[in-house]
């Protein structure tokens, strides 16, 4: 598995390519965000399956290299930092991180963060043409929105909206099921394939900033003590 890591302390990076190699991953390291943008397209063409982003970088912040990640590939984001409050964890989860890492962790459970990452994404640019003879599966329509799965594009009275790669996530698990009220800890294993508790309040943010882009507040229904729903617009 390759992985891309953006680290600007030699020593870190060092101890960590090695503890990453010997469970076998291929690590490139990356010591500005400059660099890395440029590693994000290898020269064999062969894409990352993880970049582990650290935030304290020489050139530019590290918030700003997740969005420019974010705006090049779908590869996944680990941001991997001592910034430990939450407003910083809330902010690089919304810029479109797919997981949060406080400096110092457990090796242990960093390694099961990237397994758990890369599993979850999907490898489609691999096998162009396995779906040429299937049928499409048909966008979801609800009122005014519409959610095409296939190629994840989200649009309300035919204006696409701009989401991120968990906003998209979380409003297709509830889309598909309008009227059925999803569990915020089965909303939160399903989306963010985790259990941790602090991702509590970044589920209330991404239905908050879900709410806003798509401009129809009440799609969303808070289920008080319970979780969420999709309230299906009148006709």
């Amino acid at each position: 598995m390759r992985l891309l890591l953006v680290e600007d302390d030699d020593h870190v990076a060092a101890a960590l390519s090695a503890i990453l190699a010997r469970h076998g991953f291929d690590v490139t390291h990356a010591r500005s965000g400059e660099e890395a943008l440029r590693a994000l397209l290898p020269d064999d063409g062969a894409p990352f399956a993880v970049v582990l982003l650290d935030l304290g970088l020489p050139d530019q912040d590290g918030f700003e290299v997740c969005g420019k990640i974010r705006k090049r590939t779908a590869t996944p984001v680990i941001m991997v930092t001592a910034r430990a409050d939450t407003r910083s964890k809330i902010h690089g989860l919304n810029l479109g991180a797919d997981d949060y890492v406080v400096k110092p962790y457990d090796t242990g459970e960093l390694l099961a963060r990237i397994h758990a990452v890369a599993r979850r994404t999907p490898h489609t640019e691999s096998a162009p043409d396995e779906t040429h003879d299937s049928v499409a599966p048909q966008p979801l329509r609800l009122g005014a929105l519409t959610i095409e799965l296939p190629n994840r594009q989200v649009s309300v009275s035919g204006m696409v909206v701009a989401l991120t790669r968990k906003e998209f996530d979380l409003l297709a698990l509830l889309a598909q099921r309008p009227g059925v009220v999803f569990r915020r800890e089965q909303i939160i294993s399903e989306v963010w394939r985790t259990s941790w508790e602090g991702t509590g309040r970044t589920l209330e943010v991404h239905v908050a900033s879900l709410r806003a882009k798509l401009r129809m507040p009440a799609l969303i229904e808070t289920v008080r003590g319970v979780g969420y729903k999709i309230v299906v617009p009148a006709a």
